[in-house]
């Protein structure tokens, strides 16, 4: 199956477990990736810009309007909500927070897996909420990819138990090989 993108929601222990996934996304990564980090409403753009200088693909926050493209990795800027609209478009959003956080991962999950439906994969990492199992639930309701970090390798497990007994993933996979089995799928 060829997949059109990847979605990826990560809480507490996120910078460890996105310094592990991303850069092990080889160069000319065929889809997009969105990423909800939950992080400060006041945070910089520092997750990104350190991503992007240790990837081999391109790493930015996301903008209003800009469309997704293969090879690069946008970060949902803190406090807005990530979207996609059904052509591929990101939009941001100030609606109410889900599950105590803007960005929610349920949100982007939810919009992705209207947008690209059968081609898009979900992934949840660590986290200390249950926020992504409901739109990784619905990603793999419409044919979607589910990917959750084994929880034993998690920095904080409630996340991925959360995806686990909520969705039923298709995969439940130890950190450092979530990004190398990416690279295999897509």
């Amino acid at each position: 199956m060829a997949y059109d993108a990847v979605v990826i929601g990560v809480s507490a222990g996120g910078f460890h477990a996105l310094r592990t996934v991303i850069p092990a996304l080889r160069a000319g990564f065929p889809t997009p990736v969105l990423v909800v980090q939950h992080i400060s409403p006041h945070a910089d753009d520092f997750l990104a810009r350190s991503l992007d200088q240790e990837s081999r693909v391109g790493v930015k926050e996301a903008e209003e309007k800009e469309r997704a493209q293969p090879g690069w990795v946008y970060i949902a800027p803190p406090n807005y909500h990530l979207l996609v609209e059904l052509d591929g478009t990101l939009s941001l959003s100030i609606e109410n927070r889900i599950n105590y956080s803007r960005p929610s991962i349920d949100v982007l999950f939810e919009a992705a897996a209207d947008a690209w439906g059968a081609k898009c994969i979900g992934v949840v990492l660590t986290g200390a909420n249950d926020d992504g199992s409901r739109g990784l639930l619905a990603i793999k309701r419409r044919g979607g990819l589910a990917i959750v970090q084994d929880p034993a390798t998690a920095e904080v497990d409630a996340m991925p138990r959360a995806a686990i007994a909520r969705a039923h993933p298709d995969h439940i996979l130890p950190l450092e090989a979530i990004g190398p089995f990416l690279n295999k799928v897509v």
